[in-house]
């Protein structure tokens, strides 16, 4: 048997608000899909150079009655960065809230705007602890 893995799909409310979120980490659209019968639309987003390794968002037209307001059963997506302190600066400058800060120079968390949680995981060996990140709390939950 082999398997291969496709993609993660999660549920968005407001799929320009959440693309431009998924933008600012890096992402890029590869791939979208509408369906009128269907009143939906599915936008595969993956880090440039890795069109395998994309994040579906699906945006349903009539909207998403009955889901949960809180998305944190999915887990979390997760993403190596190049320099987690500049990632995260770049976030925070674009009006991202810092979950958990890079304290330790190896990981963070933020959340989209649906609330996923979406982990940031430095390349390589943890960068050393450095100001602002290294005294910043915790903020709401991730």
């Amino acid at each position: 048997m082999t398997i291969r893995y496709l993609h993660t799909m999660v549920r968005v409310l407001d799929l320009e608000k959440t693309m431009a979120f998924f933008r600012q980490l890096g992402l890029e659209e590869t791939r979208r899909i509408d369906n009128e019968n269907g009143r939906f639309t599915l936008v595969f987003m993956a880090p440039p150079g890795q069109p395998e390794c994309p994040v579906e968002l699906t945006w349903n037209w009539d909207g998403d009655d009955g889901l949960p307001s809180d998305s944190r059963h999915f887990g979390h997506l997760a993403y190596r960065v190049g320099n987690i302190y500049e990632t995260c600066q770049k976030l925070m400058d674009a009006g991202v809230t810092i979950n958990r800060p890079p304290r330790d120079g190896h990981m963070a968390f933020v959340r989209s705007p649906d609330n996923i949680s979406v982990e940031l995981l430095q390349e390589g060996e943890a960068l050393a602890p450095q100001e602002p990140w290294a005294s910043m709390q915790n903020t709401g939950h991730w």
